[in-house]
């Protein structure tokens, strides 16, 4: 009888609930009580003390049926306990060649591979829990279903998960760890303390809650020898409140059921509790036994599919990790510190120690962080030498700078002159310029902007600026007007809404190069659009745009030199990852005797006070906004709508003062009449949307109201903030909110203390994570399996430091061969497609 087929047999019943599952032609207990009926197998290695046991348990299986249902939960642990201590016996029985236990000796020795990782870490750092032996036959894309242990019917459920071959399962990474190191009994749970608690099961329910139907309320009690527990965790949405949701979630915690629960321990209203508790079901009491002291891997799941059918799975695969190339140069990862890629797929899947864990998880994330700074870097050079290297630009002190500079009604700050000059070398560089421009609200980025228009085109080449909206276009367009007309520089404004006479007349006048400066939107990028000579483009807002969008303006000269900008300050780390192509440089500094924004986080008491703060503003003459996340009501949300509000505020808060209202379902024209009419002073107060985030430049606003201020990020916030202050009075941001979230509160807080762009933004980064900061859509944001933009900044500076290193030595990298191969086949999994356009 194979032992690994016993473990299967009472590792099935066990999933199943202990029903006594019936095969093809017996029940669980009938195949059982068969098996321990006979003598055991000759090649066993059993003492008298196990023999006993054998046919003890034979007899007890008989009668299975009759058992009640802790009594079935309690024998079936008790036999895979057993068969567990059985099998390392025979394990140990048996010759071995290599250290037993020893990972780092089983795999195959390679040239230029030292052992990292054993070398910074104590003598047993290379054990593995897992048996050393290579199984034969096993290979890295050998399917899943043909591991020992795992069949056709598993490896169907396997592959909901995307789990294929062999490497996918090394890949898998986990999702969180229990520590059954830090276990303790219910009763000595201490409050601050952070434990893990393993229980069984008595009660659990999953429910609306009466008094809110977006609240979903899971509660799951639990005991052990020492005590009781009562466990909840909270689901926010509609989505939960459907009842099938909740009875799947009940269905995963059966009464009897063991399970491990982690967490900080707190006093709640029942008495002792987790906060916001990690729950893992264990396959039996047995296995959780042969688990204290170690740390066990919790991986993502899908309904249906079994942590312990994951786990091993994992399990089964991982002796194929000495198979996997390190692609690494060996004096790179002794220069770092970093261990052996295959040592370091083991201890992400069942990690000895906290310390090798961490080592693991610093490799696997440097490896993520440097395959996309070599793509991103690799891709900056091929770009640049497939361009004519020839000086297209005259020096920095051109005529039309010259005069440029005496019009202006004000004198540049250090950064903006720090940042002309950086761009201006650029362009007298051979190579094309490929930067990004990045600056605080009101520091003055149209200005720079402006000085390397002009330099382009007193060089003779023509110059493109491309807005994502047309109001943002027609306030660059105005401002362009407002200098360049003194200085006799034609400009024309193309956008969707430009009448077809006069398309058609700009069209022409691109295409013969009479036409030097075009402002744009989208319209810019159609195949009617053709230029004479295009050598600078200028995209702000970059982020709005996709890539092919960016591209195809590019696409419109022969590699012309591209300044990219964005008035939303991004951290650098997320800098890196989403540009790290790009040469950056940042605007850090605010004109002189621009005066903060008094910013105050404002509750629904406050109320009557904003009404008066105000209604104060407007009768000194100034402007107020009233911003709102939605243009109307919504039946899901409670929230107030911008037409709704709009019609409030004029018939019963304000009938005095004129009111106006900006949305994003307004046609072009209508936009620009309303914002037209805000900037004349015919409106007092203007109601909005989000449309004012961006290109609304009213000096006299000095007030703006943001209704369910918790609805926003804190960036865009900031720039909402930056719509008021752009005149010499005081101005006030007012952050109303009904919230009573701490974490909520806690972020609009950061408002109340920075105007630091940079800082905000580094703030919401952490606060909402890389994905919400940036916009899920157009983000262009790497998928990354471990890496945390947030807590990985440190290696992420590494990863770009080592990539360079490279690049510099070998673009094409074929001094690395197995590094440009693996490159290769991890770019479009790990860049996806918008990256690589």
């Amino acid at each position: 009888m194979d032992l690994q087929r016993l473990q299967r047999a009472l590792s099935l019943e066990a999933e199943v609930g202990f029903t006594d599952l019936r095969g093809r032609e017996q029940t669980f207990s009938q195949f059982l009580g068969s098996v321990f009926g006979q003598d055991p197998p000759s090649d066993w290695v059993l003492n008298g003390d196990d023999r006993r046991r054998w046919k003890e348990l034979g007899s007890r299986y008989t009668l299975y049926s009759e058992l009640e249902l802790p009594e079935r939960q309690h024998l079936v642990a008790e036999t895979r306990r057993w068969l567990e201590r059985v099998r390392r016996q025979q394990e140990l029985s048996r010759p071995s060649s290599h250290q037993p236990g020893s990972f780092a000796a089983s795999l195959p020795q390679r040239s230029g591979f030292p052992a990292v990782g054993v070398a910074t870490t104590p003598p047993e750092a290379g054990r593995s829990t897992i048996s050393p032996s290579l199984p034969a036959g096993l290979s890295l894309e050998q399917p899943l279903q043909f591991l020992k242990g795992i069949g056709p019917k598993s490896a169907e459920k396997l592959a909901q998960l995307g789990l294929h071959s062999v490497r996918d399962a090394l890949y898998y990474f986990p999702r969180d760890y229990l520590d059954y190191s830090r276990r303790v009994l219910i009763r000595q749970a201490k409050v601050g303390e952070t434990v893990t608690l393993v229980g069984t099961v008595k009660s659990c329910s999953c429910f609306t809650s009466p008094k809110n139907p977006s609240l979903t309320i899971f509660n799951l009690k639990i005991a052990d020898k020492s005590g009781v527990i009562t466990l909840s965790r909270f689901y926010s949405g509609r989505q939960f409140a459907q009842r099938s949701w909740q009875a799947s979630l009940e269905r995963q915690y059966p009464k009897g059921a063991l399970v491990a629960a982690s967490g900080l321990v707190k006093k709640g209203r029942l008495g002792l509790t987790l906060d916001n508790p990690q729950l893992e079901v264990l396959g039996g009491e047995g296995e959780e036994l042969d688990r204290l002291g170690k740390i066990l891997p919790v991986y993502p799941l899908s309904e249906g599919i079994p942590a312990d059918l994951v786990r091993k799975a994992v399990q089964l695969a991982l002796p194929a990790a000495a198979l996997v190339e390190d692609p690494l140069p060996a004096d790179l990862k002794r220069q770092l510190q970093l261990l052996d890629l295959p040592v370091a797929l083991q201890q992400i899947h069942f990690p000895e120690t906290r310390e090798l864990l961490a080592q693991a998880r610093r490799r696997l994330v440097f490896d993520e962080f440097f395959y996309l700074q070599l793509s991103l870097l690799q891709r900056r050079h091929r770009y640049r030498a497939q361009a004519q290297a020839i000086p297209r630009y005259q020096p920095a002190r051109g005529e039309l700078l010259d005069r440029f500079y005496q019009i202006l009604p004000f004198q540049l700050t250090a950064a903006q002159q720090r940042a002309i000059d950086e761009i201006l070398a650029d362009l007298r560089d051979p190579l094309p310029m490929n930067r990004l421009l990045q600056g605080d609200v009101g520091s003055g980025k149209t200005v720079v902007a402006v000085a390397a228009l002009l330099a382009a085109i007193q060089s003779g080449w023509q110059a493109a600026l491309m807005a994502p909206t047309e109001v943002l276009a027609e306030q660059h367009y105005r401002k362009l007007v407002e200098w360049l007309s003194q200085l006799q520089v034609p400009v024309e404004l193309l956008t969707g809404s430009t009448p077809p006479a006069k398309r058609r007349e700009i069209l022409r006048q691109l295409q013969t190069g009479e036409l030097p400066l075009v402002v744009g939107t989208h319209a810019l990028i159609q195949p009617a659009v053709q230029f004479r000579n295009l050598g600078l483009v200028v995209i702000d807002e970059q982020h709005r745009f996709g890539v092919e969008q960016r591209a195809a303006l590019q696409q419109k000269g022969d590699h012309p030199d591209v300044l990219t900008m964005t008035a939303t300050p991004i951290p650098r780390t997320l800098t890196l990852a989403l540009h790290g192509d790009l040469d950056v440089t940042q605007i850090d500094e605010l004109p002189p005797g621009r005066k903060p924004v008094h910013t105050l986080v404002a509750r629904p008491g406050d109320r009557l006070q904003v009404m008066r703060l105000i209604e104060r503003e407007i009768a000194q003459g100034r402007q107020a906004y009233v911003v709102l996340p939605l243009i109307e009501e919504s039946e899901k949300l409670d929230l107030k709508s911008a037409i709704e509000e709009h019609q409030r505020l004029q018939e019963k808060v304000f009938p005095q003062f004129r009111v106006g209202l900006l949305h994003g379902r307004l046609t072009s024209s209508e936009k620009e009449a309303v914002i037209a009419a805000f900037r004349r002073r015919e409106l007092d107060i203007l109601v909005s949307t989000t449309v004012v985030e961006v290109g609304v430049d009213v000096p006299n606003a000095s007030v703006m109201l943001v209704e369910h201020a918790e609805r926003f990020g804190l960036s865009q916030l900031h720039q909402l903030r930056g719509r008021v202050g752009r005149g010499s009075d005081q101005a006030y941001c007012i952050l109303m909110t009904g919230s009573k979230s701490e974490e909520a509160l806690r972020r609009l807080k950061v408002l109340e203390q920075s105007h630091d762009g940079f800082f905000i933004a580094e703030m919401d980064l952490r606060f909402r994570g890389p994905g919400e900061v940036m916009g899920t859509r157009q983000s262009g944001l790497p998928d990354f399996a471990l890496a945390s933009l947030m807590e990985d900044q440190e290696v992420l500076q590494l990863a770009r430091q080592a990539a360079e290193q490279l690049i510099v030595q070998d673009p094409d990298l074929k001094r690395w061969p197995p590094l440009s191969r693996i490159l290769e086949e991890r770019q479009a999994r790990l860049l996806g497609p918008g990256l690589l356009t």
